[in-house]
């Protein structure tokens, strides 16, 4: 069970959000208790409205170790965002209830999610690699793709042996022993967006 708090002011809001995700079972809204200090603690995951200017004021940041999807029409700063939370996501506020279902689910397993219109400010701002080179994230996003070996060689114009070397330099670098553990590792650092 994935417990939800929604953290939005309007009324309106709040039930449509509750009407939107009633259809998941392995989702339970908190917000029946009187007792916010007790939600909030209590919370996998809470939702909140957000606006380009005053995200960080919303008093979440510190408030609990939940993860964080803000509803917000506009881009959030994402590297202000991975240094106020833990986990966190965007949704547009027109998000529909399979968006936001699977929002909370990647959420709820410590990934970062959102499209990429709403995590980055302009198109132009790239993706911070992390500890890759440009062609270790480049392999690595062909990984998220579930991209066999062969295929990622085809792709990059090389062969099949330089591929095999950086996804070991990848294994290494993000220590992690397979492919999955270093795709999910990549989406929590926010190094690929799928």
């Amino acid at each position: 069970m994935i417990r939800v708090l929604l953290n939005v002011s309007s009324p309106a809001l709040r039930a449509g959000l509750r009407a939107l995700l009633s259809s998941d079972h392995t989702i339970k809204i908190l917000n029946d208790s009187l007792d916010e200090d007790d939600l909030q603690s209590e919370a996998d995951v809470v939702i909140a409205s957000a606006s380009h200017a005053s995200f960080s004021s919303n008093g979440l940041s510190d408030a609990s170790s939940a993860a964080t999807l803000f509803l917000s029409d506009e881009p959030l700063n994402s590297r202000d965002l991975s240094r106020s939370f833990r986990v966190w996501g965007v949704l547009p506020t027109e998000a529909s209830a399979e968006e936001l279902t699977a929002a909370i689910h990647a959420l709820s397993q410590g990934l970062i999610v959102g499209p990429a219109t709403l995590l980055f400010e302009s198109e132009s701002e790239p993706l911070s690699h992390g500890p890759l080179t440009d062609r270790e994230s480049g392999v690595l996003g062909l990984l998220a793709r579930g991209w066999a070996n062969k295929q990622i060689a085809v792709a990059l114009g090389i062969s099949a042996h330089p591929v095999k070397f950086h996804v070991s330099s990848i294994y290494s670098k993000l220590n992690v022993t397979n492919r999955t553990e270093a795709v999910r590792e990549g989406l929590r650092g926010g190094w690929i967006a799928l």
